[in-house]
């Protein structure tokens, strides 16, 4: 049985228009042709797509998508090494979700007590469930700043890097904190902590205006940054987006 283009986008819900840009890179050809123009998909096809959206959730780029698919020779088994890493992402989203419920319970508390809320020095368990992998799965869209990153990090020990992810995350917690207390996007307190976070990028390798706003929108909509940032407080994706937008127009443009 076959199905056409337009059924297989309805199915799956991924538009006509991607459907044909994976045919034009190579990564999913139709089984064949109609002598109308139109894409027809068979099972077999659709087996790979589902592959594809796996990984793509996965957090693979399409680059990387083709290499895995034109590497494998098993299907089978490919389908049980990807359920294999949903199950594994499966129970780190329940580590950062049991994370993320006892930090809401602590700040509850410390607000009631007037005991300091979160900092930097917080336990172990607060970072339990984030991975620092996940953070460079979020550059992908920045190949450069990745490349620059990948190498920056390439000696560093294994604390090391713990420690600067550990860096981000309360990075993340202030901005969190800020939006509880009300404090505007543009404001001094926040544009404080977007500086911040701009000068540790530059010694790295330093953004463009452009490049720094790009960046800021993929806290939105980059699923990995957004997943993320909301784990930690719903709303602070956007209010990071718009945070950087401020501080591009009135310090970088």
């Amino acid at each position: 049985m076959a199905w056409p283009i337009a059924e297989v986008a309805r199915m799956s819900g991924v538009t006509a228009r991607t459907l044909r840009h994976y045919d034009e890179i190579g990564v999913l050809p139709p089984a064949w042709i109609g002598t109308n123009g139109h894409r027809y998909y068979e099972e077999r096809q659709l087996l790979r797509l589902q592959q594809i959206l796996v990984l793509r959730e996965l957090g693979l780029g399409l680059a990387e998508i083709g290499r895995v698919l034109a590497a494998q020779v098993d299907e089978l088994e490919a389908l049980r090494g990807h359920h294999r890493r949903l199950l594994a992402e499966r129970d780190r989203l329940d580590a950062l979700a049991g994370t993320v419920s006892r930090t809401i319970t602590e700040l509850e508390k410390s607000r009631k007590d007037g005991t300091p809320v979160i900092n930097v020095n917080r336990p172990e368990n607060l970072f339990e469930g984030i991975r620092p992998d996940q953070y460079m799965k979020t550059l992908r869209d920045f190949p450069e700043l990745a490349g620059a990153v990948e190498r920056h990090t390439a000696g560093m020990s294994d604390a090391e890097l713990e420690a600067g992810h550990r860096d981000r995350t309360a990075q993340m917690i202030r901005m969190a904190e800020l939006l509880a207390a009300g404090a505007p996007a543009d404001g001094e307190a926040v544009q404080a902590e977007i500086d911040a976070q701009y000068r540790g990028l530059a010694r790295i390798r330093e953004a463009s205006g452009e490049e720094y706003r790009a960046i800021g929108r993929s806290c939105v909509e980059n699923a990995h940054w957004r997943a993320a940032y909301e784990s930690i407080a719903p709303g602070l994706a956007a209010y990071q987006r718009d945070a950087i937008e401020a501080y591009v127009r009135t310090r970088l443009s």
